[in-house]
This record gives structure tokens, sequence and C-alpha cells, in this order.
């Protein structure tokens, strides 16, 4: 389809075709970003030599100030990963089950038919903010009004800007703990108290673990649904012939999920340590040193897809790398999925969206800018 409009989708080609990796500061850090996608795939599985046991620097930039535990089950390696993760895996995997894939269609359908009855609509606040909690609150089997008070934290729970903001990550642990002391003195079935009653290598949860599943939960999914759902607005906004296929074919839906994925890559890069020195396609990385798989980069990959900066709406193969890869595949794929479809499903049945003004979010650092969603998008959804 259409080539994109925005310059900064793939900054790391140069760097990708001629070493398959850069150095470079990122938050005023030196790391090694690894860019190829048979590279980033293979350090995503090598856990000896690229450790996620490393709480607060598994996300880039790393988050010692914005929170107080290690996040879990994601900063943590083989074997202990798997027995974490499946403390929490059957919240996930909620969204294969036909009555919330209902609920969420349902969801979805209410609010871009307030869109179509208003006489525009800024999407980042007044749609995908309220999308990415009510839906969160589905998953985690909560009422629907919690997602009142989650709206009010905005786009990212730990960030105001691109720095860290320890304030919005006391409010954040502030709440979990208040969720958490309900829950032991009321248990039911929802997410928190199912954190009360886990157990880990046969011994309840210490609080620090509960934090660090939920504390995860929280902020992992957040900002990447909320530019995913942006963006994919700002695409078919841009390119109204994308909405007219998806309508002259509903089964495209599948393929375009994924490759709208491809093509967004919410999440630019995230953090590995290596124990000892390493050489990382010719970047020497000292011991106890932070390196980046970069999603983003390896999803543009040109030895892999073909034609990586077009918008193929049935690609297939794709083997892109959205949601990471290997033990630490993102534990919310599924739900990211299902609301990408879902919306694409909705949208497609709409005359068209005209984009009014936007505001794009771009990642700057010293060697590269890349657009990851938007700050403010304002469209008109005419039915």
């Amino acid at each position: 389809m259409e080539t994109p409009s925005c310059p900064y989708h793939d900054p790391f080609k140069k760097a990708r075709q001629e070493n398959g990796a850069m150095e470079t500061e990122v938050a005023g850090e030196k790391l090694a970003l690894i860019l190829g996608h048979k590279g980033v795939r293979t350090a995503a599985r090598d856990h000896e030599t690229f450790s996620s046991d490393a709480p607060f620097r598994v996300p880039i930039p790393s988050e010692e100030d914005a929170r107080s535990v290690r996040q879990l089950p994601i900063e943590t390696n083989p074997p202990e990963h798997k027995e974490y993760r499946a403390i929490v895996e059957p919240f996930f995997r909620r969204p294969l089950q036909k009555e919330y894939i209902a609920r969420i269609e349902a969801l979805i359908d209410e609010l871009v038919d307030q869109g179509v009855q208003q006489e525009s609509v800024e999407i980042v606040s007044e749609f995908a903010l309220p999308l990415q909690s009510r839906a969160l609150t589905y998953l985690l089997d909560v009422p629907e009004n919690e997602a009142d008070i989650w709206v009010g934290w905005g786009v990212h729970v730990f960030r105001d800007g691109n720095s860290n903001d320890s304030q919005k990550g006391k409010a954040l642990d502030n709440y979990l703990h208040e969720q958490l002391d309900l829950a032991e003195q009321n248990p039911g079935d929802d997410f928190f108290s199912a954190l009360t009653k886990a157990k880990y290598q046969g011994q309840p949860l210490t609080r620090d673990q509960m934090l660090g599943f939920a504390n995860l939960t929280f902020a992992g999914g957040r900002d990447t649904v909320i530019h995913s759902i942006s963006s994919t607005i700002a695409y078919l906004s841009e390119h109204p012939g994308a909405l007219v296929a998806l309508r002259e074919n509903p089964k495209l839906v599948i393929t375009a999920t994924e490759e709208l994925m491809r093509y967004i890559s919410p999440i630019t890069q995230i953090g590995r340590v290596c124990p000892v020195a390493t050489d990382v396609h010719g970047v020497q990385v000292e011991a106890d040193s932070r390196v980046a798989l970069n999603w983003a980069s390896a999803n543009f990959d040109e030895t892999v897809f073909d034609s990586p900066e077009e918008v193929r709406l049935d690609r297939k193969p794709n083997p892109h790398i959205a949601f990471g890869n290997g033990t630490h595949n993102c534990l919310g794929a599924i739900h990211a999925r299902l609301i990408i479809r879902s919306l694409l499903k909705k949208l497609s049945k709409l005359k068209s969206i005209t984009q009014l003004s936007a505001e794009r979010s771009i990642e700057k650092e010293v060697d590269y800018e890349r657009a990851l969603g938007f700050k403010n998008l304002t469209v008109t959804l005419d039915q």
C-alpha cells in the first residue's frame, strides 16, 4: 500500500545495514543497540549472555527513580520466569474467551458510535485512554468504574514527558497497596485477589512480589496500547483506501492487525544486562552494562520484510516482533491484538476518518528521532 508519511519511522536503517548494531546514548546512558531481526531474536532467547535478571533495568530508560519494586515476571530469567509467569497468565489468556471478545467489541462499538455523534474527537484523551483503561478492568476482572481513576494518570504511569516522575510512581504504588489491602480483607475472583492467594515455590507471595506483578500490569501495556490505537486511527485517516480494503474484505483484519503492529512498533526497544564483557556485533559492552534489543529496527529489517517502509495489510508471512520474542514474549499480546483487531473491524464500517489536527509524540535521542504515537490527534468520524 502507500508509503508512510512520517519521516521518523526507520531511523536505524543505515546502522542496521552496515553493522547490525550501533553504540549511542539513550536517556543519558551509553548503550549498544542490536538492530537486525536475527540479532534481536537471538539475543532475546539468550538469557545467559543478555540477562533480564536486572531489577529496574529492563525498561529503557531505566526506572530506578520511578518505582520501588522489581517488575514480575519480566525482570527475571528462566527457570524462575516460567513459574512467575504461570501465576498471572490465566488472566492474560482471558481475551481468548468468546464472552470477553464480545465485551471488547461492544466497548469499541460504544466509543466509536459516541465519536460519530460528536463534531470531532481528540483520540488520545477522549478515545484511546478510556478504551485502554476500561478494557484493562475487563482483563483484571475489577469494577469498570476503576477506569475513571486510571484515566487520570495519563498516557504513562511513570513518565511526565520524557523523564521519569517519582511522584507518579508513588501514586501508583499507593493505589496498588490499597487494592491489595482490600483484596486481602475481602478476596474475590479479581486480579488483586489472585495475587493475595498465589504461591511461588510453595510460599505465599510477599507484598513486594504482588506489587511487582501489579506494577508491570499497569505500566507495561498502557502507553503502548494507547499509542497503537492512536497510530492505527491516524494511519486510516491518512490512507482512506485502507478503510475500503478492510470493508470489502473483512478477513483482512487479521493480517492488517499484525502489519500495523509491525509498522507502529509501539515500544522501540527493551534492555538486557551483560553479566560479563561481551562483543555485540563489534560493539564492546562492559560487564554489568546494558544493551538494547531494538524491536522497532528489527521490524523494518529489509532482509526479512519486503519493502518494510510500506504498509501491506495482507502481508504474509509477517514474523514481526512488536510483542517481543522468546520466553519474554509480551503477556498482554493477546489483549492488545484483540483491541486493534476489534477497532479495525468497527472502523472499517465508517465512510471516512478525517484528520483535523495532530501532534506526534517524538522519541528524541542523541542519534535518532522516532515517532511514537501522538500527543494529540483530532479527527471526525463519518458514518
